[in-house]
């Protein structure tokens, strides 16, 4: 074969079908998967720098609501409270505000799994259905030449590539993004429990934060 005719356009235009079918849709899913990709490194980039400015001090849109939930938890008397029950549960507040941030951040990363967990079984359909093109194309011919089957064949071996070209990247941008998003909520949550001490011992509960 010519280099042209093993391209991955010259193998879905060459399918039949359901091989058509099954390459397409793994296509999209492999353009889904990289928007999605570099959908979580803009998001992880902008929450590391937010907590990097955040913890030496500076203001930022994405840390300022954690912050005022704390100031309002703070600023909520109740009777009978004790110091300690107090700075919890401006702890809780922040923490609360915190996980809504990060499940944000998090955007489309399930779908990062759905798609390394789900095309390499897309592509192993159309790899059955390819070789069956095969054995029904020898069954017609009644004759077991490479001519019969190279098309069934290559049919099958080209959807297991497009399953393995959308399954590949997802999976490794899933456990990149999500380490990064794991270790960002760590910092942030060690964040949380440095400066939810300071604003519950700077606030005085009963005035509006």
């Amino acid at each position: 074969m010519d280099a042209i005719s093993i391209s991955p356009l010259a193998m879905f235009e060459h399918a039949g079908m359901v091989g058509k079918g099954v390459m397409g849709l793994l296509a999209l899913a492999s353009v889904w998967c990289w928007l999605l990709i570099l959908e979580g490194i803009v998001s992880t980039a902008r929450l590391g720098g937010a907590i990097r400015r955040a913890a030496n001090g500076a203001r930022d849109k994405l840390v300022d609501p954690i912050r005022a939930a704390g100031r309002e938890a703070a600023a909520l008397a109740i009777a009978g409270e004790g110091v300690g029950e107090r700075r919890q549960r401006v702890v809780e507040a922040m923490n609360r505000r915190g996980r809504e941030l990060l499940t944000r951040v998090e955007g489309g990363l399930p779908n990062l799994a759905i798609i390394s967990s789900v095309a390499p079984f897309v592509g192993l359909f159309g790899t059955v259905w390819g070789i069956m093109t095969s054995f029904a194309g020898i069954a017609e011919a009644k004759d077991t030449s490479l001519a019969v089957v190279a098309p069934g064949i290559a049919e099958a071996l080209a959807a297991t590539a497009y399953g393995l070209a959308a399954a590949i990247p997802a999976s490794f941008g899933y456990n990149r993004i999500g380490a990064t998003l794991a270790r960002s909520g760590r910092v942030l949550s060690s964040m949380i429990e440095r400066e939810a001490v300071e604003i519950a011992a700077n606030s005085t509960p009963g005035k509006d934060a």
